[in-house]
Order: structure tokens, then sequence, then C-alpha cells
């Protein structure tokens, strides 16, 4: 890449960076046990959580009808339907340590009967799974939750409603410094909007990423607390691992890669455990080993 071009890109990025940073994220609230919570940025009131989570249950009550219709979206009488709203009804009750609002949202969980491998959380509790995820990995109730715990932590940390501040002010940061960087370099403004583009896409990525791994950790912490084992998170990973064969490398993807997540995983491991072990009347040393369709993983001391 020419050199005058790689000032180009280096100045764009540092604006649109600067534009973000203004609405730095406060100072973490102190907190008595478990993983720590953090303010969450100023940045989402910049978009309507009313509006945001009104057009989220439009949205979730259109994906529910096209399923129906479809004949794929499960019964509320089924096994697995039952389980994943058991499940809930564990994990729901903490949330409101995370997002104090969480409390009066009103949460759905439903199941559409398809291949892939997903599920999510809409702004305002608005739960789907897929079968797809839990017939190809063969989830435990454990690893459910750590799925279940990472998506309803998207939604509680309003992830949503800061990517779509972030992106705004990241594109307004980049196409400003696009007009400047034209103008000293006396380059092609077409060029500058091309790079400037660029610019804002990857710094979308970071932020995604960044979302990934708050949502890892803060799942960990509502999985523990509803009495389910935050060890699942090892074994659920380990097993997308082997199903994400020749997916993107971490620095092209929006999710962390999941040998990082392991290892961000295991480093918080220490934080939560001790708050499972107690819901199992037990101290940490004395729990036995997780295990995954019969393979062992090991004690975290």
């Amino acid at each position: 890449m020419p050199q005058r071009l790689k000032q180009l890109l280096a100045t764009i990025l540092l604006t649109a960076s600067l534009a973000v940073g203004t609405f730095a994220t406060a100072a973490p609230v102190p907190a008595s046990e478990g993983v720590q919570v953090e303010k969450m940025s100023r940045l989402r009131n910049l978009v309507s959580e009313e509006e945001l989570q009104a057009e989220a249950s439009q949205q979730y009550a259109a994906l529910l009808k096209e399923a129906a219709k479809q004949g794929v979206l499960a019964s509320k009488d089924t096994a697995q339907t039952k389980r994943l709203r058991r499940i809930a009804n564990k994990l729901i009750p903490h949330a409101s340590r995370w997002n104090q609002s969480a409390s009066d949202w009103k949460w759905e969980i439903n199941l559409i009967n398809a291949d892939q491998v997903n599920a999510f959380c809409m702004p305002g509790g608005k739960i789907a799974f897929f079968s797809g995820i839990l017939d190809q990995l063969q989830l435990t109730d454990d690893e459910v939750a750590v799925v279940m715990g990472h998506e309803m932590s998207h939604a509680l940390r309003e992830h949503a409603r800061e990517r779509m501040a972030k992106s705004g002010l990241t594109s307004m940061g980049a196409r400003l410094a696009s007009l400047g960087v034209a103008a000293v370099f006396g380059i092609d403004r077409n060029l500058t909007d091309a790079v400037a583009g660029g610019a804002a896409q990857f710094a979308a990525l970071k932020f995604s990423r960044s979302d990934e791994t708050e949502a890892d950790v803060v799942g960990l912490d509502l999985v523990a607390r509803a009495g389910y084992d935050p060890r699942a998170g090892i074994a659920l990973w380990t097993k997308m691992e082997r199903l994400a064969q020749g997916s993107p490398p971490q620095w092209l993807s929006t999710h962390p890669s999941g040998a990082n997540r392991i290892a961000q995983m295991q480093k918080r491991l220490p934080e939560v455990m001790p708050i499972y072990a107690r819901t199992q009347g037990a101290s940490v040393g004395k729990l036995p080993p997780y295990r995954t369709n019969n393979k062992q993983i090991g004690a975290v001391q």
C-alpha cells in the first residue's frame, strides 16, 4: 500500500475513533460478588429504547408469524420448547442485576425448527432458538443456559442500541475525515470516501467483537446465579470450534475466535464458580468435573 494511502487510512481511523471516544464508558459500579457490573456507555442514549424495543417486538412477531406459516414454529407443548422455557425461567430472575428495566420486560421464548446453528435475544427480551443449535451440538441443559445467557446479555447490555449509535458516529467521523484529508493532501474525494467507508466497517467489526466478549462474561454470571455450570461454556465453544472449521479469521469476523473465547472464559471462571458452587451446596474444590455427552471437563479450582 502506498505510504500516502497508509497515512490517509490512519488519519481516518483516528478521527472515527475520537468521535466514539467522546462517549467513553463511565467507571465501574462496585459489585459484591461475581462479574463486576459496569455502567453502560452513554452512547446508547442517542437511540430511543422505547422505539427500539417496539421495533424488535414487531420483527419478532413477524418472524413467529412467518415461521408458523411455514410450519416450523414449534408448539409450546413440545419437550424442547418446555426445556428452553424452564431454563429461561431460572435465568430471567437474575437479569435485572445487569439492567434494572429488565424486570419490566415482557420476556418470550420460542423454538423454530430449522437447521441453523443459531439463537438470539432481541431488545426487550424476545428470545428464539433454532433447533439446529440443539441438535447439531447436542447441548446439555448447562450448555443451553450458556447460549441463552449470552444472547440475553446482548439485550441486557443494550448492544443493539449502542451499536446503532456507534455506527452513526463512526460513519460521521469517517466522512468528516474524508473531507479534511482530501483537502490537505489534494486526493480525489471518491478515493477518500471509499477508504472512509472501509475504516468505518472495520471499526464496526471491532465494536461487535467487544460486544460478544462482554456477552460471554455477563452470560457466565447469569448462568452461575441460575444454578447452571459456567464450565459448560468451555464445552460449548469447543464444540463450536469443531463445527466452525473454515470460518473467516477473527480479525475479519464479528465474533471472536473460539480459542479466544475459551481463553477468556477460563480466565473469568474463578469469579463465577463460587456462586455456582453455593447453588449446589458445595465448595468449588468439591464440585465434580463437568461432563458433556459423557466427556469430562476438568474441575476448576
